[in-house]
């Protein structure tokens, strides 16, 4: 089955396997520090030009990372930040909405990434204690300033995103998403209709699963592994899905790299899908 290799996002044409930093830090900042650059550096090599971060991984350490890694960065380098969540303790992630928080969360952002325009800011989840509206509202605000480029939400439903799009231009719907958690099919059906970038966090299915066993079946099929298998089915599902595994050792990075060449059958995409379904 022939791919798209790449995909519109904005005005950025990125390739579709992404890469997602959050695990080069933790709550604290990375020990290896060196080694996190390093496997920064390498997602760039291996042709990654989408990576995915936030203001809350790391409390910030994991912008100041990508910008000592990969700043001045190089043209068509597409680096997505969030704001809208604070992480007070490595078990607590709390939604903060009020726009006067994430006007200033945007603005340490664009500080620690060392740029004069987010290329892609999103709303990390919707606080339920702040009208939407103002949220939006603060969001076009920093776009009308020329400090954000593009907007995207993450964790929304298909009548959130379709209240937003009243209000501003969604580039990016950024939710949890895999072969065995597929609750979001209405969005990505949605964005796949409306040409909006799909961003499946936690993109990996677990092996714990039952269909792990098709997946290692498919898997020896194709002489791949059962991850890029995984991840080549997201990249089937839809022509709007960017993937954005992530992980700290290089081996694992350019497998998952990889997994962008895999072509699946018709008669394996039909075993997953129906293994997807009943799971």
């Amino acid at each position: 089955m022939e791919l798209q290799t790449t995909l519109k996002i904005g005005e950025f044409e990125v390739h579709r396997l992404g890469f997602g930093a959050m695990r080069l830090t933790g709550f604290r900042p990375a020990r290896d520090r060196s080694e996190a650059i390093r496997i920064a550096r390498r997602a760039v090599e291996l042709g990654v030009t989408f990576i995915d971060t936030a203001d809350a991984y790391g409390n910030g350490a994991n912008e100041d990372l990508l910008a000592e890694a990969l700043h001045p960065y190089v043209d068509g380098l597409l680096i997505a930040t969030k704001v809208g969540r604070t992480r007070p303790s490595p078990s607590e992630w709390t939604p903060l909405g009020r726009p006067e928080y994430l006007r200033q969360a945007a603005e340490l952002s664009l500080r620690r990434l060392k740029v004069e325009r987010i290329d892609l800011l999103q709303l990390h989840r919707i606080d339920p204690t702040v009208p939407f509206a103002d949220q939006l509202g603060a969001l076009a605000q920093l776009q009308a300033e020329g400090k954000v480029r593009h907007l995207g939400l993450s964790e929304v439903t298909v009548e959130q995103l379709e209240e937003a799009r009243r209000v501003i231009e969604v580039v990016s719907v950024q939710n949890r998403y895999n072969l065995t958690d597929r609750d979001h099919d209405p969005v990505l059906d949605y964005c796949s209709r409306q040409g909006i970038a799909f961003v499946p966090w936690l993109p990996i299915a677990d092996g714990d699963h039952a269909q792990s066993r098709l997946l290692a079946e498919i898997a020896a099929e194709l002489s791949a592994t059962p991850t890029q298998v995984s991840l080549a089915w997201l990249l089937h599902r839809s022509p709007v899905v960017v993937p954005i595994p992530g992980t700290k050792s290089e081996v694992h990075l350019k497998e998952n790299v990889d997994s962008a060449r895999l072509r699946l059958s018709a008669d394996q995409l039909s075993r997953l899908n129906a293994a997807s379904r009943n799971g």
